[in-house]
């Protein structure tokens, strides 16, 4: 069943890429034609690739799998911060520190960092330190709070990342390359759409085209999530009979131990 209605994606202007002459050839498969010097991508097409990146993103949140979010420029950052927070996954919107996925055991020592300094603040550790040093301490809270804040809770490599704008998010791209991490990505007509795993052509500059392929995709997370939850649910009912019908063969035999022997019993009777 498609998620993607064909008029929301025309109404949002999903449809409008860039300038001809700016054009990524390899961009061609998925443009319709030319108007006023501008390239109209093919929305036909669009709407199947978001649904095989919503499908694929499904799948991957019910199997208990994080998605990591990627969107620094302006227009895109608080659209794709609400929605991966909607669904409990990370995201990047501020600045794409480098080694981020290639150097993840460094990004996380940032991390715990972080978190000694929240412990310092929360066991009164922090007020036993003189002035100038609680100022430094808190500027440098504050610093990792705004760069690593949105990935505190990203313990292992992500399965997937999702990008908008490949061409500003490059290097997120390059390192997931690198580590064979699927990439999921609103491709514009002048980028270039190899590097990508799926890909989605899509006016990755409106804020409206952003916010509706967005929704999209964080709408079926949801749904494996609470696949997940309901699954889960079934198991915990099933295991306290399974533990029964597995213990009723062990009380049996323990039972039969216990029981007094037959000659035993005769010889109590005589």
């Amino acid at each position: 069943m498609s998620r993607t209605n064909f008029q929301d994606l025309l109404d949002a202007g999903a449809h409008f890429g860039h300038l001809k002459r700016k054009w990524n050839p390899k961009m061609a498969p998925y443009i319709f034609m030319e108007k006023n010097g501008i390239h109209i991508i093919d929305l036909h097409k669009t709407v199947v690739k978001i649904d095989e990146a919503a499908n694929m993103m499904k799948q991957l949140a019910k199997a208990g799998r994080k998605i990591l979010f990627v969107a620094t420029k302006k227009q895109a950052k608080d659209i794709v911060a609400e929605c991966a927070k909607s669904v409990n996954m990370p995201y990047v919107t501020e600045r794409w520190a480098g080694g981020m996925l290639t150097n993840f055991p460094t990004i996380r020592k940032a991390v715990k960092k972080m978190n000694t300094i929240d412990k310092m603040i929360t066991d009164g550790t922090f007020d036993t330190l003189a002035k100038r040093e609680r100022l430094q301490v808190s500027r440098q809270r504050a610093k990792l709070e705004k760069n690593l804040g949105s990935i505190a809770d990203l313990n292992r490599l992500p399965s997937a990342i999702f990008v908008v704008d490949v061409q500003k998010e490059i290097n997120a791209v390059r390192e997931a390359n690198r580590l064979n991490i699927p990439v999921i990505a609103m491709v514009d007509t002048c980028c270039d759409p190899t590097t990508i795993d799926y890909v989605i052509p899509a006016n990755d500059d409106a804020a409206k085209s952003i916010q509706l392929v967005t929704d999209t995709l964080c709408k079926a997370i949801a749904e494996g999530l609470e696949e997940r939850r309901i699954e889960k649910e079934k198991e915990k009912e099933e295991s306290p009979a399974k533990e029964e019908s597995e213990e009723a063969p062990v009380k049996k035999v323990r039972a039969r131990r216990n029981a007094p022997k037959k000659e035993e019993t005769a010889e109590n009777a005589e």
